[in-house]
């Protein structure tokens, strides 16, 4: 299972696309944990705070399409070290920038960073092990350390001084930094994609129903996903549910549960069949968001948030798992499946914030719950479909 690690450049890849996978954990989570005080600090109100979150997911599209096609012209390492470069510099226009269109591109860049080290990073470590499940798990569980570290970190910061929030985002200038350090650092074989061979490439994966159930499954996921990352700690905190650092520490144990929900499924999918996994998964979300949004108390929300994210931890990488033969034959479709599974993301934290402008953010965050419903219903389609087929799982 860990035969690649014997070579020295394959073993350097491993190691530095998972530190660099943990540090766009930090990216991602700093979004909706730093909105709270943004919102504060520059007056917006929820349709505006909804659009710039949105405009996160549109960068993340947006870098997810170009940043899988572009290195055929200049070389997968040209490419990443390119759009690494926005991660940095977001930061700076956060603390620099004091007016809505200085905002609305930082949000946009976060997107544009983060989408182009999810692809790099999808690729690379799916390269290494092509359709297990275990070392996507695995890569994805190292987002989730990055993840829940930043809200436990900003909730440290801010204890005293609700203004030194900006020193947080000094710090993400920095890890933007280094996360640029280590892809110049990274060894990377077949830099330059090769025009794919003639019946091997192409857009054929469009006539695959695989391709759409995983799409489909993917982009539900992705607005739940985003839904709740985006909007949770500013729920908490506007519905009076939760104080404002309890809040921030309800995203930490939000990630923590998807970081041990990772591990789990990473070591359960060598021993049991994924699809059955992903079935378990996808009613966990149902019942633990239910669970959520219905609770007045903390320790209801508590098990709610525990549940939830235990329970969406293996979804997203178990079911790239899925597309990896598709990807194999088709090595496009990845971008085409990253690009449309995105679309999720970009629409449903608007959503959240129109419903919030006219109805409340509690209303708003209860539009997730048809979401939820609707990935069960994909998940149940991709598992039925896999099952007729009779493939073989990976493990």
């Amino acid at each position: 299972m860990f035969d690649f690690l014997k070579d020295t450049n394959k073993r350097k890849l491993f190691i530095f696309n998972y530190c660099v996978f943990m540090i766009n954990g930090l990216l991602t989570l700093s979004v909706g944990s730093l909105l709270p005080f943004i919102r504060s600090e520059r007056g917006i109100g929820y349709g505006f705070a909804g659009l710039i979150v949105s405009l996160h997911s549109v960068g993340n599209l947006v870098a997810c399409f170009v940043a899988g096609a572009l290195p055929a012209v200049i070389g997968k390492k040209k490419n990443i070290l390119f759009f690494d470069l926005f991660f940095a510099l977001s930061y700076l226009f956060i603390i620099f920038g004091k007016n809505p269109f200085w905002l609305a591109a930082a949000f946009f860049l976060t997107g544009i960073a983060r989408g182009a080290s999810s692809n790099f990073c999808n690729t690379e470590i799916n390269s290494l092990a092509p359709g297990k499940a275990w070392i996507i798990n695995g890569l994805h569980a190292m987002f989730s350390v990055g993840a829940f570290a930043f809200p436990i970190f900003l909730t440290i910061l801010t204890a005293n001084n609700v203004d030194n929030w900006i020193i947080a985002c000094y710090v993400m200038v920095g890890m933007g930094i280094l996360s640029w350090i280590l892809y110049l650092r990274m060894p990377i074989e077949n830099d330059k994609v090769e025009k794919v061979e003639k019946g091997k490439g192409g857009l054929g994966f469009f006539v695959e129903p695989i391709f759409y159930l995983c799409t489909g499954t993917l982009f539900f996921y992705l607005c739940a996903e985003q839904g709740v990352i985006g909007w949770l700690i500013t729920y908490f905190e506007d519905t009076g549910l939760l104080s404002a650092s309890l809040s921030q520490l309800m995203a930490s144990v939000l990630w923590i549960m998807i970081l041990a929900g990772r591990l789990l499924t990473a070591t359960l999918s060598t021993k049991i069949k994924k699809e059955n996994l992903l079935v378990i998964m996808g009613l966990g979300i149902v019942f633990f968001y239910f669970l959520l949004i219905n609770s007045t108390t903390t320790f209801w929300i508590v098990a709610g948030i525990m549940g939830f994210g235990f329970s969406m931890a293996g979804i997203y990488p178990t079911t790239v798992s899925f597309s990896g033969g598709i990807i194999e034959k088709f090595p496009m479709a990845w971008s085409y499946i990253l690009t449309i599974a995105s679309l999720g993301s970009i629409i449903m934290p608007s959503i959240i914030g129109k419903i919030a402008d006219k109805k409340g953010i509690g209303p708003g965050m209860a539009s997730v719950a048809v979401v939820v419903l609707i990935d069960l219903v994909s998940i149940i389609g991709l598992v039925i479909y896999c099952k007729k087929k009779g493939e073989k799982v990976s493990l």
